[in-house]
């Protein structure tokens, strides 16, 4: 990024926003990869928090941890008010917090399903996560065979 002091790429940032979101309970924290299809950003970080206190939380500790970790403060900060979807945009990184409804109703998993996800670290996901991802990679290695 022009201008700003930025000591780690962007998938270093998305997995600094995971594990941030992570440390404050969000739950089905994922990241998209959408460098190859959008030319505004290169990750999606979207998690979900349980009600409108814990995702502004939530969206409090990314934006600590991305300044702290990566020296890069966000370019926008959308919803805070309401906290139902919480938008941080760090220019190469845009995390999304939701509370479920919002997060069912927008779907942006499926909406950007032809994008590669990130495998996150475990202690982002837990071991079940893991053994899932790690299943899902799988199915779909012996769907393209």
């Amino acid at each position: 990024m022009k201008g700003r002091r930025q000591t780690l790429d962007s998938r270093e940032l998305a997995i600094v926003a995971a594990r941030a979101a992570s440390d404050k309970k969000a739950e089905d924290i994922i990241a998209i990869d959408v460098a190859e299809l959008l030319v505004v950003t290169d990750f999606f970080v979207i998690c979900t928090g349980r009600t409108d206190r814990q995702v502004r939380t939530i969206a409090d500790e990314v934006e600590e941890q991305i300044r702290v970790q990566g020296g890069v403060k966000p370019i926008g900060r959308e919803g805070v008010s309401e906290g139902r979807w919480i938008l941080l945009d760090f220019g190469d990184v845009v995390v999304h917090v939701f509370q479920p409804e919002e997060r069912e109703f927008y779907r942006l998993e499926k909406l950007w399903s032809d994008a590669p996800r990130v495998l996150m670290p475990e202690d982002v996901t837990g071991p079940v996560a893991q053994m899932k991802a790690a299943s899902l990679t799988t199915s779909e290695e012996d769907a393209g065979a």
